[in-house]
C-alpha cells in the first residue's frame, strides 16, 4: 500500500485524479503503475518488463518507470511504499 508521497502533486493525482502537477500525458501510466504499487507488497511486484525496474543512485530507490527523462520512485517500509517520487531525472542527475 502507498503510505506517503514525497511529490505532492502525484499525490494530488493519485487521490483525486486531477492531472495539476504531473504532465498529462503520462497521466495513464502512472495511473496504472500508481495502483499496481498500491498493491505491492515487495519491489519485485513492479517489474513488468516495459517499466524498467532497477536502483537509481543518489539514495533514491527503486524507479518504477521510465518517461525518457521522468522515473516514478519509491522506497519499501516493510510491506508498504514510501516517498512516492516522480522525477525529472535530467534535472537530479539520474540516467535516464
Amino acid at each position: 500500500m502507498i503510505r506517503s508521497f514525497r511529490h505532492h502533486g502525484l499525490q494530488h493525482f493519485f487521490e483525486t485524479g486531477s492531472k495539476t502537477g504531473i504532465l498529462a500525458t503520462h497521466d495513464g501510466k502512472l495511473r496504472v503503475q500508481l495502483a499496481a504499487l498500491d498493491r505491492a507488497v515487495q519491489p519485485s511486484d513492479m517489474s513488468a518488463p516495459s517499466w524498467g525496474l532497477h536502483p537509481l543512485k543518489g539514495g533514491i530507490e527503486g524507479p518504477l518507470g521510465n518517461y525518457r527523462q521522468w522515473q516514478l520512485a519509491a522506497d519499501f517500509d516493510g510491506r508498504d511504499a514510501i516517498l512516492v517520487e516522480y522525477l525529472d531525472s535530467i534535472k537530479q542527475g539520474f540516467p535516464t
